[in-house]
C-alpha cells in the first residue's frame, strides 16, 4: 500500500529518524487520529524501515510516553497508542527499556551556548559538562570553530597567543533544539533544517586549520 501524507511532515523530513517519528506521533495526537506504528510509518516521507518505527514505539511505551490502549487485543489487530507524556518538540532520547541515556556532548554544548551569552570554548565546556557527561575543552573548541565558520557564532574577541577567543550566539541563527552535527567528512549538518551549512574545503597544499 502506498504511503499517505495527511499530516504535515515539513519539519519531520529534515530531522533524524526518531525526531520524524515523534513529530508524527504528536501530529496524529493533535488531530485526534489514532496512533499505530503502521499509521506513523505510512506518514514518514522516506523509506524508513518499519522495524525502526516499531522499535521507537516500544521504547516510548517503556519510558511512559505512550500507552497501549488495547493490550488484550486479538491476533492480527493493530496495537493502538495514546500519547500520555508530551515533552515538547524534541523527540525523547530513550533506550529500549525506557531508560534515558546521558545527553551527547555536542547537544549539551548547543543547548548551553544559547543561555550563557559571551563565552570561551573552555567556559562553554565547563558550563555544559555534567558529572555523567563531562566535556573536554578540545571538543568544545572544535564545535565552536565549526559553528563560527557556519555563521551560528560570532567572534566577540578573536583569539591570540595566550588569549582564548570569545564567542556569542547569533540569535537569528538558532534553528531549533537539535544540535548541528560535525560529520565524518568534516561538514556541519543542521538536522533542524536538513541542510549542510558548512563544508571545510581542503586546499592542494594543506587545508583550513
Amino acid at each position: 500500500m502506498a504511503k499517505r501524507n495527511t499530516v504535515s511532515t515539513a519539519t519531520a523530513s529534515a530531522a533524524p529518524s526518531r525526531q520524524r517519528i515523534w513529530e508524527i506521533i504528536r501530529a496524529l495526537h493533535a488531530d485526534g487520529q489514532r496512533i499505530t506504528t503502521r499509521d506513523a510509518w505510512l506518514l514518514i516521507p522516506d523509506s524508513m524501515p518499519r522495524t525502526r518505527v516499531n522499535d521507537y514505539f516500544r521504547s516510548l511505551a517503556a519510558g511512559g510516553y505512550l500507552e497501549c490502549l488495547n493490550p488484550e487485543r486479538k491476533p492480527g489487530v493493530a496495537a493502538e497508542f495514546a500519547l500520555i507524556r508530551d515533552v515538547g518538540v524534541e523527540a525523547p532520547r530513550v533506550r529500549r527499556d525506557g531508560s534515558v541515556p546521558p545527553v551527547p556532548g555536542r547537544e549539551q554544548l548547543w543547548r548551553t551556548l544559547r543561555i550563557i551569552g559571551d563565552f570561551t570554548a573552555a567556559g562553554l565546556a565547563e558550563a555544559a559538562s555534567t558529572p555523567e557527561s563531562p566535556i573536554a575543552r578540545n571538543t568544545a573548541e572544535e564545535y565552536c570553530h565549526f559553528l563560527q565558520k557556519a555563521g551560528y557564532l560570532q567572534l566577540s574577541r578573536p583569539g591570540s597567543p595566550g588569549i582564548a577567543a570569545r564567542y556569542r550566539l547569533v540569535h537569528s541563527r538558532w534553528t531549533g533544539p537539535l544540535a548541528p552535527m560535525i560529520q565524518r567528512t568534516k561538514c556541519l549538518f543542521d538536522p533542524n533544517t536538513g541542510e549542510t551549512v558548512y563544508a571545510r574545503v581542503t586546499k592542494t597544499e594543506g587545508g583550513e586549520p
